[in-house]
């Protein structure tokens, strides 16, 4: 059986950093607790250490959710926030976050990455209308000089 030093872990794409982030979001959204707590319990439960892109992530997002939420709400057409899925959500918030504070992503990775992740786990419909929106986020970002 081999031992769980690092040197045996296969490092993991961004990709998949993102995917492990996309978990925390969605779970913080139903939690009390704070994030560290939440990377514990993963850490606990299912012996799964959490990169350290998708905690920046996960904490960004917490520390910046409003500012987040309304570039999302600025660029909904006809939507109210209340009415997207949760999970469509937690998607636009990751990407809206590398977009205004991840210099090292650019805007259009950030939107791609946030497109496979609703094909993956959400409907080809929540993709194409969360490509939309980022879309639009990502030029009211350009616009207002914020990135």
């Amino acid at each position: 059986m081999a031992n769980s030093d690092n040197k045996d872990k296969k490092p993991i794409s961004r990709r998949e950093e993102r995917q492990q982030a996309l978990n925390f979001v969605f779970e913080r959204m139903f939690r009390d607790d704070s994030a560290e707590e939440a990377f514990e319990d993963a850490l606990n439960a299912r012996d799964t250490e959490i990169s350290d892109y998708a905690k920046m992530i996960v904490k960004g997002v917490e520390e910046h959710l409003d500012e987040i939420d309304g570039v999302i709400e600025k660029n909904l057409k006809g939507w109210k926030k209340n009415r997207i899925a949760k999970l469509s959500l937690t998607i636009m918030r990751i990407a809206v976050f590398e977009m205004l504070y991840v210099d090292s992503v650019p805007a259009s990775v950030s939107i791609n990455e946030a497109v496979e992740l609703a094909k993956n786990y959400a409907t080809v419909e929540d993709s194409s209308f969360i490509n939309g929106v980022l879309g639009a986020a990502e030029k009211s970002i350009r616009k207002s000089g914020d990135k």
